[in-house]
């Protein structure tokens, strides 16, 4: 499986719900804080995300924790 990339924010109580459960699940991923850098921020635009987290898997992408849209993502479903 490919690493996940989570779009986050410093303050942000989603994002770090996002984080642990993908450590639960021993999915590695890579975190880009939008507040940090305005590549990254310009990155979640371009998506047409308006908010963070936003975690890209292979083709997929969740906005928020949304462990349903999660598990079809780290399975391989569409």
């Amino acid at each position: 499986m490919e690493k996940a990339i989570v779009y986050t924010s410093t303050n942000c109580p989603h994002c770090r719900q996002v984080k642990s459960y993908l450590a639960e699940k021993g999915v590695e991923y890579e975190e880009r804080n939008i507040e940090q850098s305005d590549e990254f921020a310009q990155q979640v635009w371009d998506m047409g995300m308006r908010a963070v987290p936003v975690t890209v898997i292979g083709e997929h992408r969740i906005l928020g924790m949304n462990k349903l849209q999660f598990e079809k993502a780290l399975n391989g479903q569409a």
